[in-house]
């Protein structure tokens, strides 16, 4: 049995239940489960209209998952109207955690709101709402990001709103232009996410609430390496960029770098200014942002057979990344240092496979990948170039039905882990 202090858990517990909630909490963890052995956790969200749910696993100590509880975000999941059978928000990002702050965040992209929960100390499966879900800031919220300290959110939407909102960050449509735009916010145990003042920032792009189609939208957020800038994906071929002033706050206006045919997930490339995008209408692009503004270049890679590659992850083990195809249901180990052409395909049956994180377990690596075509997880053994193997394969259908927990392939959304206590 691991041993904690009595004074961390008062403390951390006196925090969180001061500003949580009553919320619904649905068990979906075996009969006999004990969290001694848990050494993580892995979260997604249903992202149901009717009520979205953080679905949580325990990580057990050899890497595979135990199904363990959904916990309701306080808001709404919502949909695209374009008809795609998956991919709900044509976004990477939609569920963050901080591994510092020990927290968890997600969109609720129907409320236009986003929620945070905190981790457990005792087991980090088990979530606590803290405060109330927060205004998006403007409609279609579907991607997030959380800074290395764990004290700075900052949201993308990706939808249209007509009129003004009074709050510090707020989205408004003007004349023929609707607007999209991402609000930042300041995190801490005690009140939640309050508002960045002059996080304002938008991206004048025609669309609609839901939106309608993936083109035209944008599909992540990030920080840079040195979180200095704030930056977008957007579909139409660019990278929008905000300079960040030392007070949390945007710089007016952003730089567009553009490239890519349909640029999607960001990874950062480690030691370069440098990302590795994926794109849909390509397979990936590589978008170097050294020298001037003028300057910054990118090369687009095609991948073979790609249909759909648009979500990104990478292993720092071997520093290659891997490039997920929802469509083909094949995951494409790209070796950039070696070659840009140095590929290496794993065919994943009927998966579906969506967002997906590599975690570090003990000395092993593992991937986590939300396979929404089979309404399920799929954990993958992640070995040197060349040995990504399946280790086990999770139905959600038939645990969901028994815990009366509504899912759907077509809508679930998000992956993200928390490893540690």
């Amino acid at each position: 049995m691991k041993s904690f202090t009595l004074f961390t858990l008062a403390s951390v517990a006196s925090t969180v239940l001061a500003s949580t909630t009553p919320t619904e909490r649905i068990s979906m963890a075996p009969k006999g489960f004990n969290s001694d052995s848990t050494v993580g956790a892995a979260y997604f969200m249903t992202n149901e209209a009717s009520g979205n749910y953080l679905v949580s696993s325990s990580i057990g100590s050899d890497g595979k998952l135990t199904l363990y509880e959904a916990v309701y975000t306080g808001g709404n999941g919502t949909r695209a109207l374009t008809p795609f059978d998956t991919d709900p928000l044509f976004s990477q990002g939609s569920v963050g955690v901080s591994q510092a702050g020990r927290f968890v965040t997600n969109v609720n992209a129907g409320s236009n709101t986003v929620s945070v929960h905190a981790i457990d100390i005792f087991n980090p499966a088990q979530l606590w709402p803290i405060g109330k879900p927060v205004s998006s800031g403007g409609d279609f919220p579907n991607s997030l990001v959380i800074n290395k300290a764990g004290n700075r959110v900052c949201v993308v939407n990706a939808g249209a709103v007509n009129g003004v909102r009074g709050v510090a960050c707020l989205m408004r449509g003007h004349h023929s232009f609707n607007y999209y735009f991402h609000s930042c916010y300041k995190f801490n145990w005690s009140h939640g996410l309050t508002p960045i003042p002059n996080s304002i920032r938008s991206l004048q792009l025609n669309q609609t609430t839901p939106v309608n189609g993936s083109a035209s939208t944008p599909s992540q957020i990030i920080f840079s390496a040195d979180e200095k800038q704030l930056i977008v994906s957007v579909k139409t071929g660019y990278l929008a960029i905000w300079d960040i002033n030392a007070d949390g706050s945007l710089s007016s206006t952003f730089n567009t770098v553009s490239g890519g045919a349909i640029p999607f997930s960001i990874t950062p490339i480690p030691g370069q200014n440098a990302l590795l995008v994926s794109d849909p209408g390509v397979g990936y692009d590589i978008f170097n942002l050294n020298g001037t503004k003028a300057k910054a270049a990118t090369i687009s890679v095609p991948v073979a057979g790609q249909v759909a590659i648009c979500w990104s992850t990478y292993r720092p083990e071997s520093g290659n990344f891997y490039l997920i195809d929802v469509e083909t249901s094949i995951i494409s180990e790209v070796d950039i240092a070696k070659s840009l052409n140095s590929t290496i395909q794993y065919p994943l049956g009927t998966d579906g496979p969506l967002d997906t994180v590599v975690a570090t377990v003990g000395k092993n690596d593992f991937m986590y990948t939300l396979a929404a075509k089979a309404t399920g997880l799929t954990v993958l053994s992640v070995g040197g170039p060349g040995k990504l193997t399946v280790l086990q394969r999770i139905d959600l259908v038939a645990p969901a039905k028994a815990a009366k927990l509504a899912i759907n392939g077509t809508n679930v959304q998000g992956m993200t882990t928390f490893i540690g206590w």
